[in-house]
């Protein structure tokens, strides 16, 4: 199942910094992506584009599994040159992901 099947995602920055939240639909099925989304599964899916840590802070009460990607902008959205300086699309990508 692909995440996108149970889950929703929002996605900001702060300078090179991506932050990615991943909120289910449905409450039953936090368990599973607090399970199958990890860390590192995160930073092997965006590993193309994520150079530093992942950082991932659970949000049982709101469903929701917080990321936090260092050095993931090129530089950040004032010194990018990438077409998505402010890395919107990861949010979507990462739903794609197989879980």
């Amino acid at each position: 199942m692909k995440l996108w099947e149970i889950a929703h995602a929002r996605s900001g920055d702060k300078g090179n910094i991506s932050n990615l939240s991943l909120i289910v639909y449905n409450p039953e099925d936090y368990k599973i992506i607090q399970e199958k989304v990890t860390p590192e599964r995160v930073k092997q899916w965006l590993s193309k584009q994520v150079k530093g840590d992942v950082k991932r802070y659970e949000l049982p009460q709101l469903g929701a599994l917080n990321f936090v990607l260092q050095e993931a902008l090129y530089g950040g959205v004032t010194s990018s040159t990438a077409l998505d300086k402010h890395g919107k699309s990861l949010s979507s990508y990462l739903l794609e992901m197989e879980i």
